[in-house]
């Protein structure tokens, strides 16, 4: 991936992502928003929203005064999570949109994202043409008497809450009483509205949307569950903990009993839950996600489709499907489409569909998670210069020539029973090594892999 202004800003197909600031400032925000109006053409408001960090308003303005000059009218939510975002652009049948959120990042990054007429992420041959009229500057203002209009919309919380009830029968699911760590993102007044508006039980901590400094860091993984969310269930004789990034798109677990669960669970769970349930048999899973998939989706007829990681990858695989083949997409982070929303990564939706699994079975959280095979994952990460990666990705070849090769993205080498990845992340200047086996940790070949990859730091 591209990386400019060193560490602290990334441009590349994934979007826009860096430190305010030190790498991301106010003239990239208008470069690029003016770049996404000329790509979107002429006609069709843009719908904008961001979450709750400082550096959102000032970015947002950039956002907006540069839509406005393409002509474009825009449609401002204010602080909302990127699901409603996309959620609004369908039902306005907008032109596109642009959510201002760094995710699981920490609060001095922010990021762009931007979506198309259907309120998915953009496909990698869209991202390529957005970042050819960017870096072309190829920009399309209007005269005065044809710029755009601002409006603020405040009814897109309800909007949203009316579609997840379009799918989910709440009623049983009211009975369950859940602890929410909201991480001080977008979560929190939609759950809040949850409660209000159809007589949830769901209690938040972390609740206060927060812009310049988080309660922990905004990851969804089992060590940040155990740090706060876990100790608080059985005390508080909840039925279930969920666990939110920032942007309200993952999701950790904590069960009944108060065990933190591995980010891996939730994309086999829902597999789990929506195969049987639906004619698409497909599960669309990155590389780095868990081989506990491939159990899952044959007990109930399906296959799993491997892709690179991140959006674009996953963007393209639906796209070469019809919706009804696919059964879920996701990935092993917490982040889990679902058809029902027309493939947006939703945590809130996953939460509910995991609730609705508790209730339709007849079981407990814990129970759920006990009737699967254990799998144990080990990630790390390692700080690189791109220049070094071709001779790492080389040795490694060499090294594990023995185990079956995937150079699509990284490299990924299978064994019976065990695997590994190592890839350069698109979002950060880092290479992340992921190591899984059925049963035990592979403590061993987790520390060699580290080793050999921090060798070429």
């Amino acid at each position: 991936m591209p990386l400019r202004g060193g560490k602290e800003l990334r441009i590349s197909h994934v979007g826009l992502r860096g430190v305010v600031g030190a790498g991301l400032t106010a003239g990239h925000a208008l470069d690029f928003a003016s770049a996404f109006g000329a790509f979107l053409g002429p006609g069709g408001p843009v719908v904008v929203g961001r979450d709750p960090r400082s550096s959102g308003a000032m970015l947002r303005e950039g956002v907006i005064a540069a839509l406005l000059a393409c002509g474009h009218d825009v449609i401002s939510l204010g602080v909302v999570s990127t699901p409603v975002i996309q959620h609004v652009i369908r039902r306005l049948g907008a032109a596109g949109g642009i959510s201002i959120g760094a995710s699981h990042n920490a609060a001095e990054w922010n990021a762009l994202k931007f979506f198309g007429p259907r309120g998915v992420y953009l496909s990698t041959a869209e991202a390529g043409e957005l970042l050819d009229i960017y870096h072309l500057r190829k920009f399309d203002f209007v005269p005065h008497d044809q710029l755009g209009k601002l409006r603020h919309e405040d009814a897109a919380l309800d909007w949203y809450l009316d579609e997840l009830a379009a799918v989910y029968d709440f009623e049983p699911l009211k009975r369950f009483k859940v602890v929410v760590d909201c991480c001080n993102g977008t979560s929190s007044p939609i759950l809040k509205r949850l409660n209000e508006r159809f007589g949830f039980d769901i209690l938040r901590i972390n609740e206060r949307v927060e812009g310049v400094a988080f309660a922990h860091e905004p990851s969804t993984t089992a060590r940040m569950v155990a740090l706060q969310l876990a100790p608080l269930i059985q005390p508080l004789q909840a039925d279930a903990g969920f666990l939110f990034d920032v942007d309200s798109d993952r999701v950790a677990l904590a069960t009944d009993e108060g065990a933190p669960v591995s980010e891996e669970i939730v994309l086999p769970m829902l597999a789990d839950y929506l195969l049987p349930r639906g004619a698409g048999k497909r599960v669309i899973a990155n590389l780095s996600s868990t081989a506990l998939l491939e159990e899952v989706a044959g007990w109930h007829g399906g296959k799993v489709v491997r892709v690179p990681v991140g959006r674009q990858a996953a963007m393209d695989a639906l796209a070469s499907f019809r919706p009804e083949q696919i059964a879920v997409a996701g990935e092993g982070t917490g982040a889990v489409m679902m058809p029902q929303f027309r493939f947006i990564y939703d945590g809130i939706a996953s939460m509910l569909a995991i609730l609705s699994m508790m209730a339709e079975r007849k079981q407990k959280l814990s129970e759920i998670v006990a009737g699967y095979p254990r799998y144990s994952i080990l990630k790390g990460e390692v700080p690189l210069v791109s220049q070094r990666i071709p001779a790492l990705l080389t040795e490694l070849r060499a090294r594990y020539a023995e185990g079956q090769l995937n150079l699509v993205d990284g490299l990924r080498v299978d064994f019976p029973g065990r695997w590994f990845h190592v890839r350069v992340s698109q979002t950060e200047p880092l290479v992340r090594i992921i190591c899984e086996q059925r049963g035990d940790p592979p403590r061993a070949l987790y520390a060699e892999l580290l080793e050999q990859v921090r060798s070429y730091s």
